[in-house]
């Protein structure tokens, strides 16, 4: 049997590792699917997504010169990967400003309303606050540095 990449094909499971599991698409022809193709989301075990004789349906990735033939149980599913929900913060920032003002009534002071952080944006707020953080415990550490370093212990 000729595979083409890329074409999904139906096959069963014909054994299980701790790296990934072997798929039998038809007898005599046998692919892997490495544990980062069986789920959409992290597999720690493969063992809690799959079982030897279960029929699944996978992806053609590559088939090697050698005759190793790459497999992929999450593109051959319709589903898209699960998105991640960043948490956005009120109290102003660079994440995306969007139009309308909202009124906060903890601070009693009205704030830009934001749009929907992307992935981008909110990593690189992220980033600016680790900086900023960063940036403040080195200046506590430089000053604890100089004042131990200009007034040493008087012993007489």
């Amino acid at each position: 049997m000729q595979l083409d990449v890329g074409k999904i094909y139906e096959g069963k499971v014909t054994g299980i590792t701790k790296f990934g599991a072997f798929v039998e698409l038809e007898p005599g022809t046998t692919g892997m699917v490495h544990i980062s193709e069986v789920a959409n989301t992290f597999v720690n075990e493969i063992k809690d997504h799959l079982t030897e004789g279960q029929t699944v349906k996978v992806k053609v990735l590559t088939v090697g010169e050698d005759g190793k033939i790459s497999l992929s149980i999450k593109k051959a599913v319709d589903n898209p990967p699960p998105r991640k929900d960043f948490k956005r913060n009120n109290n102003g920032g660079n994440g995306g400003n969007g139009g309308g003002r909202r009124f906060d009534k903890e601070n009693a002071k009205p704030q830009q309303e934001k749009a929907p952080m992307t992935p981008e944006a909110a990593f690189e707020d992220m980033l600016n606050k680790f900086k900023q953080s960063s940036d403040e415990r080195m200046g506590d550490l430089k000053k604890v540095l100089d004042n131990k370093r200009r007034s040493p212990s008087r012993r007489k």
